[in-house]
């Protein structure tokens, strides 16, 4: 298979290459985004950022305690 066409370097990845904005400069694209004040990302970005493990604690406390609520009343035929 040959390539005929020429291959613009902008669309060429290589691994730990910073992101190039469209004049060829690099963008940093974390602060770009915590800058970004658009509200139609939010949950998403709620939702992939990390949170602190002691609200992840939290979290498994609570769904342990459900879980565990929900097996007693099967237990109970209720």
């Amino acid at each position: 298979m040959s390539q005929d066409t020429p291959v613009d370097p902008r669309n060429v990845t290589q691994p730990d290459a910073p992101t190039l904005d469209s004049a060829g400069k690099p963008v940093n694209v974390v602060q770009r985004d915590l800058n970004d004040t658009d509200d139609n990302t939010r949950a998403v970005d709620e939702v992939i950022t990390p949170t602190s493990n002691r609200e992840k604690e939290q979290d498994v406390e609570e769904l342990n305690k459900k879980s565990a609520e929900i097996e007693r009343k099967v237990a109970d035929g209720r």
